[in-house]
Formats: C-alpha cells, structure tokens, sequence
C-alpha cells in the first residue's frame, strides 16, 4: 500500500472552499506545487483532483507529467467535484468522466476516481437512483476499459455501502470499482468497519480520512469534520488492517474536506504532517 496524499486536502488551497464554515486563505497553490508539496511532506503517492485544472491544454499535462516523474510519486486521478453525475441526473457528468479518462492515462494514472453524486443530489427511491445510474456506469466503464483504466466510484454521502456494492456488481466491468472513503459513511450513520467489510472487495483507490464530532456543525458534512488520522472515530488502524489483510496495494490518499476548528491543529499541512506519520505507524502495526 502506497502512502499518499489527495490534493484536495488543499481545497482551500485551490480556489475552493465552504464559504459558510471556511475561509479562503490568500496563499493559493497550482496542482504543480500540490505535487511538490505532497512529496516534500513525504507521500509516495498522489490523487490529481482535475477541478484544480482550467483546462487540459497539452503544455499542462506536459508539466504535471514532468512533475510526476521528478518527485516519483504514484498518480491516481480524481474527477467530479463537486457531484459528478449528479445520482445519474446529468449527462454532463458522464461527458466529463469520458474526456477525464484518456487525460488520466495521458499522466500515468490507471485509476481514476469518479463521484456519482452528492449529499444535496441523492433522490429519495432507491430503486429510481439505481435505474439513473447504471447505464452511465456502463458507458463509463465501456470507455475506461478501452484505455486501460479503472474508475472508481467514491462513496460520497450519496450512496450506502449496500448500493454501492450492488452498483458495481450488477455493472460487472474489471474496469469499475471503489474509491473507498474510510469515513464518508459514518456520516451517514453507517458503521466503518462494516462499512469496509462490504466495500473492500470491489476497492480499487481509497480516500483515508479520519472524522470527530462538532456541536457547531449544521449539517451530516460539517457536524462531522475532518481530523489528523487517528483522532478520530473512524476506526483507521482496523480498517487499514482489513485492507491490507484483503491484498489491497493501491494508494492510501490521505484526505481532508472541513478540517475540524477545535483539531488543534494550524492548518491542513499541520493535519497532514500527522496524518502521514500516523499512517506509517498503523502500517508497521498493521504487520505485526
């Protein structure tokens, strides 16, 4: 398993940010000095979140690959900030996800993470959500498979783990598998560790994050902000364990959405420092 960071631990960073809980700090960085930064903290790894990118012209994905190849990171690549397919209601989704994938394989990426919706997108029948999204998946995994890359779905407040597992056995591609948010889903009320249990099968990237409760949230999201790895409720040691009892080598991208106000720590880099040292150390534990 590879330590790693997902650049969207530096949304704030990138010119995105929760204006009603977060503030936009002045030092802004590119997905070049995110690559940078990721392997001077000391990942081996890195999720490229496209939403960071204005566009694909081929002197960026040039200097992103030169990027790469200098700092010997191991690249995912992330798509669909902020819904993706929005629980399969936008076909503008899809069209983004099918000129993402040849972009992803362009620089060095063979996994791809993909959003089907969101929190705000979820419709209320499941039965209705299901039949809107698979044959977006179908077509998305169709193409992917052409490439040689593997897209995966992230459970991102949209989807319970019994539905996300069903989607990506009826869809039944080697190409579609799981982005697996070790913490997404305890915002949902659901347990992490049975959580892993029904994803970790079908899991092909990971989003490794720890959360803690905060009476001044207002919502599923931010009443349950992002804390260093470890501080958390999101059982990470045990998860991480399963993951690698499962033969699971992808990366671990560390992630943060909301950092938590009362984390104690000064920023996301604070967070992040701690999160990668701790990853280390579960990751030595995990083998004994």
């Amino acid at each position: 398993m590879i330590p790693a960071i997902d650049t969207y631990a530096w949304h704030r960073y990138g010119g995105f940010h929760y204006p009603d809980i977060e503030s936009r700090p002045e030092l802004q960085l590119t997905l070049i000095d995110m690559i940078g930064r990721a392997q001077s903290m000391g990942a081996k790894g890195i999720a490229l979140e496209s939403c960071f990118l204005p566009d694909f012209d081929p002197a960026r994905l040039d200097d992103i690959r030169s990027a790469l190849k200098e700092t010997g990171l191991v690249p995912a690549w992330s798509s669909g900030h902020p819904r993706g397919l929005e629980s399969g209601a936008s076909e503008e989704g899809l069209n983004d996800i099918l000129r993402e994938i040849p972009v992803a394989r362009s620089v060095g990426a063979n996994v791809m993470r993909i959003c089907a919706g969101g929190r705000g997108s979820r419709p209320e029948r499941w039965e209705d959500h299901r039949a809107a999204l698979l044959p977006m998946l179908v077509r998305a995994a169709e193409a992917a498979a052409g490439e040689g890359v593997v897209l995966a779905i992230e459970n991102h407040l949209d989807l319970y783990a019994d539905e996300l597992a069903e989607l990506v056995e009826r869809v039944d591609s080697q190409a579609l598998g799981v982005c697996f948010d070790t913490a997404n889903n305890l915002r949902m009320g659901e347990d992490p560790v049975e959580v892993a249990r029904k994803l970790i099968p079908h899991t092909r990237m990971t989003h490794v994050k720890d959360i803690s409760p905060w009476p001044g949230g207002t919502s599923s999201f931010s009443a349950w902000p992002s804390v260093p790895l470890g501080r958390g409720q999101a059982q990470s040691a045990t998860v991480l364990r399963m993951l690698m009892d499962a033969g699971y080598d992808g990366l671990l991208a560390l992630e943060i959405d909301f950092l938590h106000p009362e984390c104690g720590c000064a920023d996301e880099d604070e967070a992040l420092a701690i999160g990668l040292a701790e990853l280390e150390r579960m990751l030595i534990a995990a083998t004994v």
